[in-house]
């Protein structure tokens, strides 16, 4: 075990123990958080750690804006945004296994790192368009009908919203350009961040508001189609 390795170790033990203090995760939200920072850190290095700190960092901060103001309105997270094991990996299930792709099939990394930060790009782009899109948008609209919705409803989105969802996209696309290098495959993480985020929405508009599919699925969906999105557009351009 190389000295990076305990250095990562210790980094990510230092976040689940701070987390957990500071009542952003629960215990068993940090553990797992733990374990997928260290499958995307063994595919994705530094790189990845740091994508998944900022996605971690931005959520935490979005969630926690304006929270008297979500509760007056009834949209404030339950459990006081503290997250759970099963929203760690809705989030970032699908990086630590495309890390671990990564990771065991090197001559495909390029690939698999690409897709990885797609599906950051997707969850930091819904987290920031739902959470501030709900305290600075002025006109909703559902995203299937196009008629206008109700404020803080699955499937409704707004121009403000969609504004800091597409920002997000940029910072995960900007962090990956930092840690691999600028290309092409930045503008590819940032359509497939903006996409996944669309295309969580109209999940909620379709399944999520009728019960056949849980938030946490459909966070999870979201990354996932962003990742597969990301990883059609690099093959086809590469």
């Amino acid at each position: 075990m190389t000295i990076h390795f305990w250095a990562v170790l210790s980094l990510l033990g230092l976040g689940m123990l701070m987390s957990v203090i500071a009542g952003k995760l629960t215990i068993f939200g940090a553990i797992t958080g733990g374990l997928l920072g260290m499958a995307i850190y063994l595919g994705a290095g530094y790189t990845g750690i740091f994508m998944l700190g900022l996605f971690f960092i931005l959520g935490t901060a979005a969630t926690s804006w304006k929270q008297p103001y979500k509760q007056n309105l009834g949209l404030a997270e339950i459990n006081k945004g503290r997250r759970t094991a099963g929203q760690a990996f809705a989030n970032a299930g699908v990086a630590a296994i495309l890390g671990l792709l990564a990771f065991f099939f090197p001559a495909k990394a390029d690939l698999f790192r690409v897709m990885l930060a797609a599906g950051f790009a997707s969850a930091t782009s819904d987290t920031l368009s739902s959470e501030l899109g709900n305290v600075y948008g002025r006109r909703f609209y559902h995203i299937l009908t196009w008629q206008k919705g109700v404020r803080g409803l699955n499937g409704v989105i707004s121009l403000e919203g969609t504004s800091f969802g597409m920002m997000g996209s940029a910072l995960i696309g900007f962090l990956f350009g930092l840690g691999f290098g600028w290309s092409w495959a930045i503008v590819i993480i940032i359509i497939a961040g903006i996409l996944g985020n669309f295309f969580d929405s109209v999940l909620g508009a379709a399944l999520e508001n009728k019960g056949y599919l849980s938030n946490d699925a459909v966070n999870l969906l979201n990354t996932l189609f962003a990742a597969l999105i990301a990883g059609t557009l690099y093959l086809v351009i590469n």
